[in-house]
């Protein structure tokens, strides 16, 4: 068992930024999708969790509009989490809240990148708090999850994901949110968890990253976990599933290969900065072909 932590969920909800999500964000309609899925999937996973000794903010945009501020409220009767409007965090700004959140009881924190439209297996800080800890700045990866899209369900590892946590002494953190989810291996040591899934990504039109990865499976097995999540998911049937392992999963490999390379290559050209670029041109050419 690990000694105690004080942890936080992180959550931009519209919180403004530069790059790709901020050309979808700019779309119609954007708040009210991404509302209806943290409505769906975020939210009701984290009240499910089965180890509840942790504390959530979520930033919002400043602007925000009225209808959007009165049903935040309306969903946060019960204080489930910390809303927060900023125009933009800063490292310093996020240590501040983060200390006033949590009152800095323990001598550690625990960080945890938590996007609006994902969801958490019910045991997930359960899992992660009881992790360990060696004293080291550590990020924190439980790597095996699910991905939904419509009616289907794809079970994937990823070792570098994007439900990033970062354990540290409150002396000189740094917190998740200190460099990209895939990259910070780069900056601390690297802590990856196997295990049942514990995260559900949900492929939706307005989501630029995330795409159909991993194997297709039947929902059944993680019905406890997930809950509400998994609703709608259709059963695979046995010629499915062959279907899936002989062409889909291939063919899926192939295209992430691709995708991983390129990527790659462009960050190690362009950097970061380039590589946000590049990624609100192909957002650009989703918003125009909607």
């Amino acid at each position: 068992m690990s000694a105690p932590a004080d942890h936080v969920l992180i959550t931009r909800f519209n919180l403004p930024s530069r790059g790709a999500e901020s050309r979808i964000r700019a779309k119609d309609g954007w708040l009210q999708t991404r509302l209806g899925l943290f409505e769906s999937y975020c939210l009701p996973s984290v009240r499910r969790q089965s180890n509840q000794n942790f504390h959530w903010i979520i930033y919002f945009d400043p602007q925000s509009p009225s209808w959007l501020r009165e049903r935040i409220a309306e969903l946060n009767q019960n204080a489930v989490f910390t809303p927060i409007f900023r125009a933009e965090v800063s490292s310093a700004e996020l240590l501040q809240d983060l200390r006033a959140v949590t009152g800095a009881r323990h001598n550690e924190l625990l960080t945890t990148n938590l996007d609006n439209d994902d969801g958490l297996a019910s045991d997930f800080v359960e899992r992660l708090q009881e992790g360990g800890y060696g004293g080291t700045r550590t990020a924190i990866y439980l790597v095996n999850g699910l991905i939904r899209c419509g009616s289907g369900l794809y079970l994937r590892t990823d070792r570098a994901n994007a439900f990033c946590s970062v354990r540290e002494d409150w002396a000189g953190a740094r917190t998740c949110w200190s460099d990209w989810h895939n990259l910070l291996g780069r900056s601390m040591s690297v802590n990856e968890m196997a295990g049942d899934p514990a995260w559900l990504q949900v492929v939706h039109d307005s989501n630029v990253s995330n795409r159909i990865r991993g194997r297709r499976v039947s929902p059944d097995p993680y019905r406890d976990a997930f809950g509400g999540l998994l609703d709608g998911v259709s059963d695979l049937s046995a010629l499915e599933e062959l279907r899936d392992l002989a062409v889909g999963r291939p063919h899926r490999f192939v295209k992430e290969a691709g995708r991983s390379l390129l990527k790659k290559i462009a960050l190690n050209v362009l950097g970061k900065e380039g590589l946000d670029q590049l990624k609100s041109g192909w957002a650009l050419r989703l918003v125009h072909r909607r």
